[in-house]
């Protein structure tokens, strides 16, 4: 390997120390059948120039929402990220290796995690919130597993409106976790409380999510009374950007509520990562997945942040963990916390106010059918008259995104596009859009 500063001389004296002759002896242990027993099929190496060249035209090739104007969401929002974020995050208080295990050492850390998790709790209504979790598909499949533990059924009830990807992690994890998935059809773009209440019979839990993936909101009062009166735990995947404008899970009654903190502080980046958020009543805070930050005082008296509860597998008995992840997106998460911070809760209800009155404009204003009647907050779906990713192929030789396919995760929606607004979109790119939509639609 000619790119490291490992000289001949270098690896014979390694394999003398291991105490063996050669490589291959090194690696005698794996089956000949699965080595590959040649060389890797790469091209030759390149030089710096060749290769800062060669990077460049690959990073070329990615178009940002800067040169394209988008629309695109499904889970991923170009939201605004203050400059405060970037400045915070850069802070050598909140650098640390790995997990801040020496409170002596992670005074900054520890305490912006502590504040982070006061803001998710006050945000969504609920007593106690864990240190964040990798995104919002594994903090769901995570609070599955809570609630398994909690009640002792096997039964797991999801909306169908749930993010697709959330979905699909819970199912993932169902074998191992030993639990039963039951999906619930949405009807007309939201789910039917009384459908909720006849699957949640003998459930562990019920997950839905305010607003849902199909961009409408939700009974969700109806669909959490639903599920406690079955006995099982209502949890709430929720948007944070919308909680300024939309009811807490807590105040309509859900236990738990988690979902994807990208929204709130981080850049899109191309799909991750980001963090997950989860927070729940103060019942559950020894089954919380994660950690949690708590505040003490030292031996002088002074207040100080520690690592309080850890629920992972190395730090407790294995039949009581309820999480093996071994870390958090304490720095994204702080990115959120100082986004919302900046923003303060007048400046996140303008934020979800723009987005109400600008998917209400869109509505109105895109000469298409909306597909469902259920009110927006950011993201409005729409029926074209070709399939819909035809018109995003289209659209984009215009220099617009137009939006997600919805086809691409629910049968017979081919002909659905998923549209989404942010405080980032103005009323002229939304004028913008609706020409060109007019114009590739015919």
């Amino acid at each position: 390997m000619s790119y490291l500063s490992l000289t001949d001389a270098d690896r014979d004296e390694m394999l003398a120390a291991i105490g063996v002759d050669s490589v291959d002896e090194l690696f005698e242990q794996i089956p000949a059948g699965v080595r590959l027993d040649r060389e890797l099929d790469v091209p030759p190496a390149l030089g710096e120039v060749e290769l800062t060249r060669h990077i460049e035209e690959l990073a070329a090739r990615n178009v940002h929402t800067g040169a394209e104007l988008s629309f695109l969401g499904a889970g991923i929002y170009d939201h605004y990220v203050p400059s405060v974020a970037d400045v915070v995050l850069s802070r050598g208080e909140f650098l640390t290796a790995y997990t801040p295990y020496q409170p002596e050492m992670s005074q900054g850390t520890l305490q912006a995690i502590f504040e982070y998790q006061t803001v998710i709790c006050e945000l969504t209504g609920m007593d106690v919130s864990n240190a964040s979790g990798y995104d919002g598909c594994t903090v769901a499949a995570d609070a599955c597993f809570v609630a398994r533990h909690v009640s002792d059924r096997r039964k797991i009830v999801l909306a169908e409106a749930l993010n697709p990807q959330v979905r699909e992690v819970v199912e993932t994890y169902a074998p191992g976790f030993g639990f039963e998935v039951v999906e619930v059809p949405h009807t007309n773009g939201t789910t039917d409380p009384d459908r909720i209440a006849e699957a949640a019979q003998d459930a562990a839990a019920v997950l839905f999510q305010q607003p849902n993936f199909l961009g409408c909101l939700e009974p969700a009062p109806d669909l959490a009374e639903a599920a406690n009166e079955a006995g099982a735990l209502s949890i709430a995947h929720v948007d944070l950007m919308s909680l300024g404008v939309l009811e807490a899970p807590g105040a309509y009654g859900c236990s738990i509520a988690l979902g994807e903190g990208q929204s709130a502080g981080n850049w899109q980046s191309y799909g991750g990562p980001h963090y997950g958020f989860l927070a729940s009543h103060g019942d559950f805070v020894r089954r919380m997945p994660g950690r949690i930050v708590g505040e003490t005082v030292d031996a002088d008296g002074r207040r100080a942040f520690v690592l309080t509860l850890q629920t992972r597998e190395q730090h407790i008995r294995r039949e009581k963990a309820t999480s093996n992840i071994t870390t958090n997106q304490t720095l994204l998460a702080l990115a959120g916390l100082a986004t919302l911070s900046w923003l303060g809760p007048d400046g996140l209800r303008e934020v979800g106010e723009t987005c109400l009155a600008l998917a209400q404009y869109a509505r109105e204003r895109i000469p298409l059918e909306p597909a469902f009647a259920a009110s927006s907050f950011k993201e409005v779906a729409f029926r074209t008259p070709l399939p819909a990713r035809e018109v995003i192929r289209r659209a984009r030789e215009h220099g617009v995104h137009p939006g997600y396919a919805v086809g691409r995760d629910y049968e017979g929606m081919d002909d659905v596009l998923l549209v989404a607004v942010t405080e980032k979109r103005t009323v002229e790119d939304i004028d913008r859009l609706a020409s060109v939509l007019e114009d590739v639609c015919r």
